[in-house]
């Protein structure tokens, strides 16, 4: 059986709604608090997502899942590149970690989003603290690997011969 791109969007769409669910059920179950870098890589898992749905279910010929993959792709890559952020982040001496801010929610009502953003990225203690992981890797390394595999898979979708 081959997989047809619509198909395979609704893969990416599922594979998203899976990510996002364990996010929940690292945040509600777990009881790991997010930080604001971790809000923007669901953002973007999110954002990958809505795209990857709306692209199955819009079912366009070659010309039209190009674009859809080409858009997917730059929301991945920018929530891969919070991902990365806030590695780095974690891999500073404890002497170099930015000071803890404010909240995000704190943010968000007081300053404008241009700011909140410059604020955000800048990373913030909170940020720089590993709370769990797998086979010894931080969370924000298996989202960055979860949006490689999403690149992955849309390039693969519309690259490859029918």
């Amino acid at each position: 059986m081959r997989l047809s791109r619509r198909q395979g969007f609704f893969l990416v769409a599922a594979g998203c709604a899976a990510a996002m669910g364990f996010a929940l059920y690292s945040q509600y179950v777990l009881l790991l608090e997010p930080c604001p870098l971790c809000i923007f890589q669901r953002v973007g898992v999110i954002t990958v997502g809505l795209i990857a749905l709306l692209a199955a279910l819009h079912n366009p010929g070659r010309g039209g899942y190009r674009l859809w993959a080409g858009l997917g792709v730059l929301a991945a890559l920018a929530g891969g590149a919070v991902s990365v952020r806030q590695l780095w982040l974690q891999s500073l001496p404890e002497d170099q970690v930015p000071a803890c801010g404010p909240g995000l929610d704190y943010l968000m009502e007081t300053s404008p989003l241009w700011d909140v953003l410059s604020k955000v990225f800048k990373g913030s203690g909170e940020c720089a603290k590993v709370d769990w992981t797998f086979l010894g890797q931080a969370m924000p390394f298996w989202v960055a690997v979860f949006f490689v595999g999403v690149i992955a898979m849309q390039l693969w979708l519309v690259m490859r011969k029918d």
